[in-house]
């Protein structure tokens, strides 16, 4: 019974796919270049963190550098030579800005057997999961997401092969899964176990046979049922794949993990296999190299870190006809202009392309209001709309437009009569976004600091009120107790007169001259006495 689907919202057929001749010919080991590029940030999140010197010796597979706290993924060398700089280097990547990179002088001579990575697989569930961080490995289909971070240890309802590959010009998925499907099968039921999937779904496009015969050879009397999809751009975006396969819409700002959905690349799947089988981390990936300014296009096994340049050699390239080469489709790609960047693992394609082939002379015009766009957007947005409030710099209207929800496929764009690049300005508007977030986040941050020294003041002046009001008590305490004591150990007070002592000395002065005087009448007069 054939799977039921429930088709996505816009949507385009291109009219020239341009997998031909580049798919017809199988996968070419490219030789070993002479130099090697490795850029720290191959991935979404954090840079790596360089765990090696230069002019340090390193082999095949070694860790060069770390993955960082958070989402990261670590680096490897790609084959055995000397690490000849740490720095700053050009790198494939639509600001033109150079990055951190680690650089690796090649030792042919010294170069593996394959056979090197050959390793046990009876390992524990956790054992795979580290093996699978270790490796570096993260998503091949261009988003780059650490692959360890999706390995959950909650049950997962569906688990979905992307292998739709639905861009022109773009067959490294398509080729891989003709040549090695058992493997790319092994890596789908590891990441099942780890999941502890309940369904597994295998998603390719009808415009690919041959590799759906290979598949379906593979998966058979298997769990993985192999979904045949129509050939539609961009069907192999996340969100509209699941909506294609399960009905399901993935609410705006939630990820589809948060519905128990996972999906993984073809590409990703053989990686996985990779380092679990063979203990092999992640050093070089299939590249699609295609363009009429190739004369031997292709898909080549490439050495990531390949400089671009010597990878185009290798395929041919006519410099005399070349007119400018664009990593990825030629929808959602971006244009290399220094050669000498790496290839990464993010590098699916590399289209050298001819005169007028990627129509390069075009130039863009003025809106006419035809709506193809808002026919052409997969996430039913506005486009139209959006690139006048980002053009007028009303980014906040732009945002309360969804503008976050635009997955920049390029639809919009490859329809529009005027050639505007539209998705260049939603690019633009969500940098400006993200850049006020971040300065409102470090607003926030600084007033939730400044609230927190204060009461940290506040706190600390009630504290130092305390332990003077209680050293006061304790010293009066002392005193008292002190005082107790002494009147206890003192003798008994003699019984006070009745008078105060000046009174009783003033009476004893009185009657001694009292006295006085009658001895001085008496004698003076011997009958005073009787006198008186």
């Amino acid at each position: 019974m054939a799977w039921h689907l429930h088709g996505f919202p816009g949507g385009i057929h291109p009219a020239r796919m341009n997998k031909s001749p580049a798919v017809d010919n199988p996968i070419e080991s490219l030789p070993l270049p002479p130099h090697l590029i490795l850029p720290l940030h191959q991935h979404s999140g954090e840079p790596a963190i360089p765990v090696v010197e230069v002019g340090q010796k390193v082999r095949r597979g070694q860790l060069i550098a770390k993955a960082a706290p958070g989402r990261s993924a670590a680096v490897h060398a790609p084959a055995n030579g000397e690490i000849s700089f740490i720095g700053f280097h050009a790198c494939p990547n639509d600001s033109g800005m150079h990055e951190q990179c680690i650089g690796i002088c090649t030792d042919e001579e010294g170069e593996l057997d394959e056979d090197e990575f050959v390793d046990d697989i009876s390992l524990t569930e956790e054992e795979m999961r580290q093996r699978i961080a270790m490796a570096g490995i993260v998503g091949l289909g261009g988003a780059g997401f650490p692959t360890v971070k999706k390995l959950t240890r909650h049950g997962t309802k569906y688990l979905i092969i992307n292998a739709a590959e639905c861009e022109p010009y773009i067959s490294c998925d398509d080729r891989l899964m003709r040549e090695r499907a058992p493997q790319i099968v092994e890596g789908i039921h590891i990441l099942a176990r780890l999941l502890q999937a309940e369904k597994i779904l295998f998603a390719i496009e009808d415009n690919k046979p041959e590799a759906l015969k290979e598949i379906a050879l593979a998966c058979f009397e298997t769990d993985i049922e192999v979904v045949v999809i129509p050939t539609k751009y961009p069907s192999g975006a996340q969100k509209q794949l699941v909506q294609n396969l399960l009905g399901i819409e993935v609410p705006s700002g939630q990820h589809s993990t948060s519905l128990g959905i996972v999906m993984y690349n073809v590409g990703t799947c053989y990686a996985v296999s990779r380092a679990i089988a063979h203990s092999e981390p992640l050093i070089s990936r299939i590249v699609t190299v295609t363009g009429d300014a190739v004369q031997r296009p292709g898909n080549y096994e490439v050495l990531i870190g390949t400089p671009i340049e010597y990878l185009l050699q290798h395929a041919g390239v006519h410099s005399d006809k070349l007119r400018r080469v664009v990593m990825g489709g030629p929808i959602m790609g971006i244009a290399i202009n220094n050669l000498g960047a790496p290839v990464t693992k993010l590098t699916n394609c590399l289209i050298a392309s001819g005169p007028g082939e990627l129509d390069e002379d075009l130039r863009a015009r003025e809106c006419i209001r035809c709506g193809d766009c808002v026919e052409a957007c997969p996430a039913s947005l506005l486009p139209q709309q959006l690139y006048w409030h980002i053009k007028t710099g009303a980014y906040e209207r732009a945002e309360n437009l969804h503008l976050d929800d635009c997955i920049e496929c390029g639809a919009c764009a490859y329809v529009c009569p005027s050639h505007i690049p539209l998705v260049q300005y939603y690019r633009h508007g969500k940098s400006h976004l993200w850049l006020r977030q971040q300065e409102r986040q470090k607003a926030e941050h600084a007033k939730q600091r400044f609230e927190a020294r204060q009461a940290r003041l506040e706190r600390e002046k009630e504290e130092k009120a305390l332990r003077h009001k209680r050293a006061a008590e304790a010293r009066l305490a002392a005193a008292q107790a002190s005082e107790a004591r002494a009147t206890e150990t003192q003798p008994a007070a003699k019984a006070e007169p009745d008078k105060p002592v000046i009174e009783q000395h003033n009476d004893r002065m009185s009657e001694v001259l009292a006295a006085v005087e009658r001895a001085r009448k008496k004698k003076t007069d011997p009958d005073a006495e009787n006198k008186s």
